[in-house]
């Protein structure tokens, strides 16, 4: 096992450089975007790119493909929504409440899932998340169809006014630059290396005394969370928790946004995201937008399956 670990924290050439001007590039363009780009679009753009990275954790680093995350992400929203709404906590308490609940729900969807391995833990995934989608079409403080509306953003410390659309969209950047960087030091750890390798090569972690299921929990319960803060900043960005975010299709709309960014690569579901975003909010092709996204799922797997930010780190030779 030591020698799969040392192997995968070999650097790459120009690994370190290149993660850095990527990032530095990141920063610039989230700090001249809003003058040129509707904030809000932004802010919903940046709540899913967490989101996507969040997900992206778990398949593109342990090799869990979970159909299940709008699971995570859904509830999130719904009781961070109904934390500020009803219970009238401050936004920042909110956010926390919808990332508690992603964990427990993750906590409890992972120690069931992970016992499976394949189509089996993905299915697995897939029918939790639907179950708890029933629920919340039936549950009163959903509001069933209609969603929790009207949500409160407040002030955030007390002081901080989030109706403000440049001071609300400096803290979704804070919120998604913080879970970006949780995200690479999991990665660049050692419980990170560990990671990689079972996916490499899990009978081998298995034989060398490494209990895998532990490992894969972890990760489960941490790409959990981290969908729920993206879930729960969406429902105070957008002042809304509806069945959508909840619903099966959002699971398979972070997998596109994973699979055209670049799977496995720290920038790609970055990039994902904005790319699928942006195109919903373009094309006014009604329900032909998902005939659309299917077709570019389906460019992705035949003609190029690193992804944007994966072909692009290919041809130059460096990892992003």
């Amino acid at each position: 096992m030591t020698e799969i670990v040392e192997e995968l924290r070999k650097p790459a050439p120009l690994a370190a450089w290149s993660e850095s001007l990527a990032f530095a590039v990141m920063l610039v363009a989230l700090a001249v975007a809003p003058f040129f780009v509707y904030p809000l679009f932004l802010m919903q753009a940046l709540c899913f790119a967490l989101f996507a990275c969040a997900f992206n954790l778990l398949i593109g680093y342990v090799g869990l493909l979970s159909f299940g995350h709008a699971l995570y992400f859904g509830w999130a929203s719904y009781l961070s929504a109904h934390a500020a709404k009803v219970w009238g906590l401050p936004p920042e308490l909110a956010i926390l409440t919808g990332a508690a609940t992603a964990a427990v729900l993750g906590l409890i969807a992972g120690s069931l899932a992970i016992r499976r391995q394949g189509i089996y833990f993905a299915m697995i995934t897939l029918a939790l998340a639907q179950m708890m989608y029933f629920f919340a079409l039936q549950a009163k403080f959903t509001g069933g169809e209609d969603g929790i509306q009207a949500v409160p953003r407040g002030k955030m410390f007390g002081f901080i006014d989030l109706s403000d659309q440049m001071t609300m969209y400096v803290v979704v950047v804070a919120i998604f630059l913080a879970g970006f960087v949780f995200i690479h030091r999991i990665i660049h750890s050692p419980f990170g290396e560990v990671l990689k390798a079972i996916r490499e090569n899990e009978p081998r972690a298995l034989s060398l005394g490494y209990k895998t299921d532990r490992y894969k929990l972890v990760a489960f319960v941490l790409s959990a969370t981290l969908a729920g803060v993206a879930g729960a900043t969406k429902a105070i960005v957008m002042q809304l928790a509806s069945l959508t975010d909840v619903n099966w299709p959002m699971s398979g709309e972070v997998v596109l946004m994973t699979l055209v960014g670049g799977l496995g690569t720290i920038f790609g579901p970055v990039v994902g995201a904005f790319v699928i975003l942006a195109m919903q909010h373009k094309i006014t092709a009604g329900e032909w937008v998902l005939v659309i996204q299917g077709v570019i799922f389906v460019a992705c797997v035949l003609l190029f399956r690193r992804g944007i930010v994966g072909e692009l780190a290919h041809l130059l030779r460096i990892r992003l």
